[in-house]
């Protein structure tokens, strides 16, 4: 059983940034699909950055240019950089990871862009 764990989130104001991190319980950001998703009450959770084993990474449009994903395997360990944040994205922000043909996702943390 794989555990991920999301810190970094809070209140942040208009324009500002913050890094979100995603801690793995065991070795697997090295083979594994690593995501991050966003969910508002009453939407759907969508994805918002993924990073692949070979590095391959995608962003979702609202999204590119602002945030950036990155992993650190010694430290099992995958962050979200965002910046520029606006208040459309105020959400719960979720780690997730395909991993042997399993998905696992962390707890989630809040992200809240507000004056």
């Amino acid at each position: 059983q794989v555990q991920l764990v999301e810190s970094g989130g809070g209140l942040v104001q208009p324009g500002g940034s913050l890094r979100l991190s995603c801690a793995a319980s065991q070795s697997i950001s090295s083979s594994a699909v690593m995501s991050w998703y966003r969910q508002v009450p009453g939407n759907q959770r969508e994805s918002v950055a993924r990073i692949s084993s070979g590095g391959i990474i995608n962003y979702a449009d609202s999204v590119k240019g602002r945030f950036t994903i990155s992993a650190d395997n010694a430290k099992n360990t995958v962050y979200l950089q965002m910046n520029s944040l606006t208040p459309e994205d105020t959400a719960v922000y979720y780690c997730r990871a395909l991993w042997q043909f399993r998905i696992y996702w962390g707890q989630g943390t809040q992200v809240t862009v507000s004056s």
